[in-house]
């Protein structure tokens, strides 16, 4: 019987037994797990996981925001920070190079819209852009992950997707970009099959959406 949860609860930060249930299943699929306390173990952690120097892409993530950990990588001056890159590049004389660049760098470093107790992560996206280095393009995965965000079981992690984390992130895209978001690609990893290459860094309260 599928757990049902409402949306109100999609906030509420999941309690320990839960968020070792999810970390002991990921470890079991071969992802790479670590529980914090907060932010500020997370900021410190991500910069224990990164070699300087290495090429690093941020993808779009209101936790790398809110973290403080989107400027660390891209204003900190101790990584080859890809963003700021893409960002300067034409998008249509050079799509092929900026095309590039998303789909296999170094470390690529995000969250997700959900966590599973049976251990998988499920990414919802908008462009797609950042899907194919979580997938396997990129050398290394480091997702960042609030409390709030770990559910029980794929459906109820679909359901989290289309009912709390997409409204919000309409409401971001129209304040940003001018135009609304939709789940036009959605990434589901079950398991990792190269160890060492994915972690998951969960943390006790939550952060994001």
């Amino acid at each position: 019987m599928t757990t049902q949860i409402t949306a109100p609860r999609f906030t509420e930060p999941a309690p320990a037994e839960r968020l070792e249930r999810a970390a002991a299943a990921l470890k079991a699929h071969n992802f790479a797990v670590e529980i914090l306390d907060d932010v500020a173990a997370a900021r410190t952690r991500v910069k224990d996981l990164i070699p300087a120097g290495a090429g690093v892409l941020t993808a779009a993530s209101e936790t790398l925001r809110l973290s403080g950990i989107d400027d660390d990588i891209n204003a900190g001056g101790d990584y080859d920070a890809i963003k700021p890159r893409l960002l300067a590049m034409d998008r249509t004389a050079q799509a092929d190079e900026r095309r590039r660049l998303l789909a296999s760098p170094d470390v690529e470093v995000g969250s997700v819209a959900a966590v599973t107790e049976t251990g998988s992560l499920v990414i919802a996206s908008g462009s797609g852009s950042q899907l194919p280095g979580y997938a396997g393009g990129a050398a290394h995965a480091i997702w960042i992950v609030g409390a709030q965000k770990v559910v029980p079981d794929l459906s109820a992690a679909l359901r989290r997707v289309e009912d709390h984390a997409l409204p919000l992130e309409n409401v971001r895209s129209l304040g940003v970009y001018g135009v609304p978001s939709a789940i036009n690609r959605l990434l589901i990893l079950n398991a990792e099959p190269h160890p060492g290459r994915a972690t998951v860094l969960l943390l006790r309260e939550a952060i994001g959406f």
